[in-house]
């Protein structure tokens, strides 16, 4: 069986992410999962146009969410919906790097482990796929994927410089089967 895109962009990395972590990335084919987010959204106009291009949910609190991970071949698709709203991307091996688009925007991601936890620094990104954003826009995103009390956790911290947040959200998941 050929590696998950996450195992091939963490190589042997991959292996010391928390259980969770690497049950969620090393799932085959297609995978489910279940619980519960929190989402902050900034309030500066040009923050709220760039979720709208993102298609980013709505601030919510200990809204229900559920996650859907297709994988096709060397690529994925996960369908999120946070109470009910949907947001989907679609990931793939770039160079080394993570690839990631939602909506009009794509994103570059370097991914790294410290201790037992994944974490992804943005790299760079593109409108409409062929306006480039600035890399020093993205210094101030910060995501990381651990393990909490059994359960796989992910926190998303996004500010650009003049505008603040973009966006925030936090929560956890387990297997769709509990």
């Amino acid at each position: 069986m050929s590696p998950t895109l996450f195992q091939r962009l963490l190589g042997a990395e991959f292996y010391h992410l928390a259980p969770e972590v690497k049950a969620l990335h090393a799932h085959a084919g297609h995978g489910r999962w279940r619980g519960v987010c929190r989402i902050e959204r900034g309030g500066h106009p040009l923050a709220r146009l760039a979720c709208f291009f993102a298609r980013l949910p709505p601030a919510m609190s200990e809204a229900p969410l559920s996650v859907e991970i297709v994988r096709e071949g060397p690529h994925e698709t996960w369908y999120r919906h946070f109470d009910g709203v949907p947001m989907r991307s679609r990931l793939r091996y770039d160079a080394g790097h993570l690839r990631e688009q939602l909506g009009a925007m794509t994103f570059r991601f370097r991914l790294y482990r410290i201790d037992h936890a994944l974490h992804w620094s943005t790299e760079g990104g593109r409108l409409f796929g062929w306006i480039p954003l600035p890399a020093s826009w993205f210094e101030d995103v910060r995501c990381r994927e651990f393990s909490e009390d059994g359960r796989y956790r992910f926190e998303v911290d996004a500010r650009l410089p003049l505008l603040g947040r973009l966006i925030r959200y936090e929560g956890w998941l387990l297997p769709d089967e509990y």
